[in-house]
């Protein structure tokens, strides 16, 4: 059994990372996954709100951009860490993939 590391979507209780060893098919691994996906749905909520309220000029207070920045704030460390924690899982898939050989060429090489 391949052996992987998930990082759920929150750290430790004393703010260090914590993570889920397994297969990746467990019911925590299962469940940080399902709380990663919330927080992309969220993030990208939150974007729409925060295009309608800036769109405006006039309707947008100072309170409610400066809360608007935090949201966003908040938004985009949970999704860096989402970022951190699926790329880490696809450099351990990827490891163990053989190099393409030379005449195969890289997979952007005959894009146009």
């Amino acid at each position: 059994m391949k052996r992987n590391r998930n990082s759920p979507p929150r750290p430790s209780h004393t703010g260090k990372p914590c993570y889920v060893v397994g297969d990746g098919t467990g019911y925590v691994s299962r469940m940080a996954d399902d709380v990663e996906s919330i927080q992309l749905d969220m993030a990208d909520e939150l974007l729409g709100h925060a295009a309608d309220l800036l769109t405006d000029d006039d309707a947008a207070t100072a309170p409610q951009v400066r809360f608007l920045a935090g949201r966003l704030t908040q938004s985009l460390q949970q999704i860096v860490r989402v970022a951190e924690s699926r790329g880490s899982r696809l450099d351990a898939l990827l490891s163990d993939r053989p190099e393409p050989r030379e005449e195969e060429g890289k997979p952007d090489e005959n894009l146009p």
